[in-house]
């Protein structure tokens, strides 16, 4: 497995596998992997022939300096894994390579950036797409993986690469979830083990409105969603929005076609995602 620092490494690595005649996977992620980073791998992988996984912690989509800091970080433990996993290279740029001195440049999808969760962290999708365009031209790949979790940043990524032309096919990963169905995330280690245990609310609360579909409204569902949530005396709903599964067109009345209904839940400091998309 080659290790990648340099904008120059890396390129070099893809070219040697363009050289090859090899379709080549990316899998963009902010480090301290888990399982659920693992089956994007492993997705990239039956979509072509090798696979390019980055790290970088991107400063630029955290609303906070201590929210940045405090994001866990292992690159040995990391690379470990990749490596068992048969990544073939990994690209580990530094804050001054992604964004040079003088940078001034940034991307973003105008409408599905500020609406929803974009609305709760302000500016949060700017930096996702900004970081997200400037690997795509790094490493140019023909297939890009995502996790449907992040299911908004999913779909800020497809509408930048169709806005933009960018020869990337973007490809949506199922959420990986642990034993008690909390989605995966980086974020879940710094759950204290009362929260832990209560942050599994989250999945339920859509598991109970999935349960209804489809003889519910919108604004029923959101009573479910809400009214659960807050029988957790730990957690405080932040954002509930239930929108067209496509478009993220905000929904009204009675359920009639593919829904996603995206939750954002805090505990104490700490924001935690998920989401559903269900068809009537």
């Amino acid at each position: 497995m080659l290790i990648c620092r340099s904008v120059s490494e890396c390129r070099k690595a893809v070219a040697d596998m363009r050289h090859q005649g090899k379709r080549v996977g990316m899998v963009p992620t902010m480090g301290f992997l888990h399982h659920g980073h693992m089956s994007l791998v492993a997705l990239a992988q039956s979509h072509s022939d090798a696979v390019i996984v980055s790290i970088f912690v991107n400063p630029t989509q955290f609303g906070e300096a201590a929210d940045l800091e405090a994001y866990p970080r292992d690159e040995d433990r990391d690379l470990a894994m990749l490596r068992a996993a048969g990544v073939s290279v990994v690209f580990i740029p530094d804050t001054d390579t992604m964004y040079p001195s003088g940078d001034e440049t940034i991307v973003e999808t105008t409408r599905l950036a500020n609406m929803l969760h974009g609305q709760i962290r302000p500016g949060h999708f700017r930096g996702v797409s900004t970081v997200v365009a400037r690997l795509f031209n790094i490493v140019q790949p023909d297939i890009a993986v995502f996790g449907e979790k992040d299911y908004q940043q999913l779909q800020v990524i497809k509408r930048m690469v169709a806005d933009l032309h960018i020869p990337v096919h973007v490809i949506g990963a199922p959420t990986v979830r642990e034993h008690d169905g909390l989605a995966m995330s980086s974020r879940n280690v710094r759950l204290s083990s009362d929260d832990r245990a209560a942050a599994s609310i989250l999945s339920r609360s859509l598991n109970i409105a999935e349960a209804a579909f489809p003889e519910v409204t919108v604004d029923e569902i959101h009573q479910i969603i809400s009214t659960t949530i807050a029988s957790e005396p730990r957690a405080a709903l932040r954002g509930l929005d239930i929108v067209a599964a496509e478009t993220l067109e905000t929904l009204e009345g009675p359920v009639s076609g593919p829904t996603a209904i995206m939750i954002s839940v805090a505990f104490g400091d700490i924001l935690l995602i998920d989401q559903r998309v269900i068809a009537p």
